[in-house]
């Protein structure tokens, strides 16, 4: 009778053990994949981390360089005679002085071996095409240097300077490297002198655009690009606010608030350069404004930004506890009462950082000012929203394309200059909503 009974119930636990089984099975299994999934996803940001960092290593290896810049120490013989003749010191006539002829007499006095035309022009070769510029200016802020002899610290050419950083190897046969074998002697023995150093090349801060590397600068393009912004924060800002005021708090929900609602994320999602086409028919085109302007890329940049503000005040207007709303009203607040005083100052800090993200995706747009004339060669630093100019970006472009050397260093620490300034917004932004925002 026991035998039967115990049968019975071995039979009975089959079932289960076989289900347990299944159970087991399927959980190895989940727990497998799980697995495979967390080891994917470690491997996806590893993989993006690395990539990152060689892009950073890669940037930062090609332009910390830039950020240096080789001096020549030259004697200088200001002669009269060849600056101001009639000892007027007209402001005009010190302007017009030959000053490439002072240096090209004081190399070929350090060098007085140097006699036959390639020689010479190869000798000259050793300072900057700009160098005269800095012999002016020395006598524009102090004319009585006329007639003396001073030692002056000139840039050196852009091939020299490659030279002096190591970016050139000199071991390489002449026929292979743009510095000759004369021109290193000629600095070997400037070297030996103590006359070639390196110095912080506070030019690429300082000065505008030029057709020569040693002289390029960042100025420009950063003015520019700060014009934009102004225009474009002074635009976007309350149109965007506005805008995002009616359609969360007073537009009435019909089908044409919600295809306003659907075009405004579309239009986050549009290509940029299509703003760009827009804005050259129909701000340059139709209203004539002034081609590669600070105040026609403003306006272009407002047009691509606004659906991003638009989106990031909404979304901060939700945010707002009902009950704020409710309060306001219960105690005998207009609706605009409201609006005002209660739920945007509670709304601004999320509204701030949609804009400063927005204000930082057009300081990083090349695109749509391509397109509307920003990429013209612009020496003068603009001093307003009409004044010709090109912004960071597109100053990067044009110098990617320059088939110089030295130009590669300067791309790579314009991007670095960039990266910067987009840190720094994206920073401030999450300092804001941090600082700002609050926990309902």
């Amino acid at each position: 009778m026991s035998r039967h009974t115990d049968a019975q119930a071995g039979k009975a636990l089959e079932p289960r053990k076989r289900t347990l089984d299944i159970v087991h099975a399927g959980l190895k299994r989940r727990q497998a994949r799980e697995k495979r999934f967390r080891f994917y996803g470690m491997l996806a940001i590893f993989s993006g981390v690395t990539f990152l960092t060689l892009l950073f290593v890669s940037i930062v290896s090609n332009g910390y360089s830039a950020f240096a810049q080789t001096y020549i120490k030259l004697d200088i013989d200001f002669d009269a005679a060849e600056i101001d003749p009639e000892g007027t010191r007209d402001p005009q006539t010190l302007r017009r002085a030959n000053y490439g002829g002072l240096l090209k007499q004081s190399l070929r006095a350090s060098f007085p071996e140097v006699d036959d035309r390639r020689s010479k022009r190869a000798l000259y070769r050793l300072v900057s095409n700009g160098a005269d510029l800095t012999l002016r200016q020395m006598v524009l802020d102090d004319p009585d240097i006329i007639g003396t002899q001073r030692s002056v610290w000139v840039p050196a050419d852009d091939e020299i300077d490659m030279f002096v950083k190591g970016h050139i190897d000199r071991d390489l046969p002449e026929a292979d490297r743009r510095v000759k074998d004369n021109q290193i002697a000629w600095l070997d023995q400037l070297r030996d002198a103590d006359r070639v150093e390196k110095r912080f090349n506070t030019t690429f801060f300082t000065a505008g655009d030029s057709r020569d590397p040693e002289m390029a600068g960042i100025r420009g393009a950063v003015m520019g690009s700060l014009l934009t912004l102004i225009v474009t924060l002074l635009l976007s800002f309350p149109i965007g606010v506005a805008a995002a005021v009616y359609l969360e708090e007073f537009a009435p929900r019909n089908r044409w608030t919600d295809l306003i609602e659907v075009n405004i994320n579309n239009l986050a999602a549009v290509p940029s350069i299509v703003f760009g086409l827009l804005g050259l028919a129909v701000f340059i085109n139709f209203f004539g404004l002034p081609r590669s302007a600070p105040l026609v890329g403003g306006l272009v940049l407002t047009l691509m930004t606004l659906p991003t503000i638009i989106i990031a005040s909404r979304a901060a207007l939700k945010s707002v506890p009902p009950s704020i709303r409710e309060a306001a009203l219960g105690i005998g607040a207009s609706p605009m009462q409201t609006i005002f005083y209660h739920v945007l100052p509670l709304a601004m800090p999320g509204m701030l950082t949609g804009t400063i993200i927005g204000m930082a995706q057009a300081l990083g747009e090349s695109a749509p000012l391509l397109m509307i004339g920003m990429v013209a060669f612009i020496v003068d630093v603009p001093t307003g929203v009409f004044d010709p100019a090109t912004v960071l970006p597109v100053q990067i472009f044009l110098w990617a394309d320059s088939p110089e050397r030295a130009f590669v260093e300067r791309t790579s620490a314009a991007i670095m200059v960039l990266l910067g300034f987009l840190v720094l917004m994206n920073a401030l932004a999450v300092v804001l909503r941090r600082r700002f925002e609050r926990r309902w």
